[in-house]
């Protein structure tokens, strides 16, 4: 039962290690470089898959207690790699895009409707890229009526 638990509780501290950096550099290179106002904290629990991170948990839990320390080793590192590649600037926008951005969308207020790029939808506000503006603009979430 103990193996288990060490098993568990390793692969949750390096999946949270991977998990940081893989919203590091979301953080630096696409929240960032678009202006958007948000904390890293509200970035990394408001976008944390449970499933994902519970799989991940497993997989390097399991690769660090029961396999080879080449394998585990090599796993690790091969995955640190990669969630770090997000510090380089053309993949972790990249991957920010992927993950937040909506394209060519059209929302509409009471007063307004807007054409453009949907940067980010937190909590409360949605930063949005409008076409005509050509800046970004930040809408209250329950003044939104549609959109598409």
């Amino acid at each position: 039962m103990s193996k288990i638990v060490q098993m568990l509780l390793s692969g949750i501290f390096f999946t949270f290690i991977l998990d940081f950096f893989l919203f590091l550099g979301i953080k630096e290179n696409y929240i960032d470089t678009n202006h958007i106002q948000l904390y890293y904290n509200i970035l990394f629990a408001d976008n944390q898959n449970i499933f994902i991170f519970l799989f991940f948990s497993l997989v390097l839990g399991y690769l660090v207690m029961y396999l080879s320390n080449k394998i585990a080793v090599i796993a690790i590192v091969t995955l640190f790699m990669l969630t770090s590649a997000t510090l380089l600037p053309p993949v972790g926008k990249a991957v920010g895009e992927a993950l937040f951005m909506k394209k060519n969308m059209t929302i509409k207020t009471d007063k307004f409707s807007y054409h453009g790029d949907l940067l980010y939808s937190g909590r409360k506000n949605i930063t949005f890229y409008d076409y005509e503006l050509k800046k970004a603009i930040i809408l209250d979430k329950n003044k939104i009526v549609g959109s598409n």
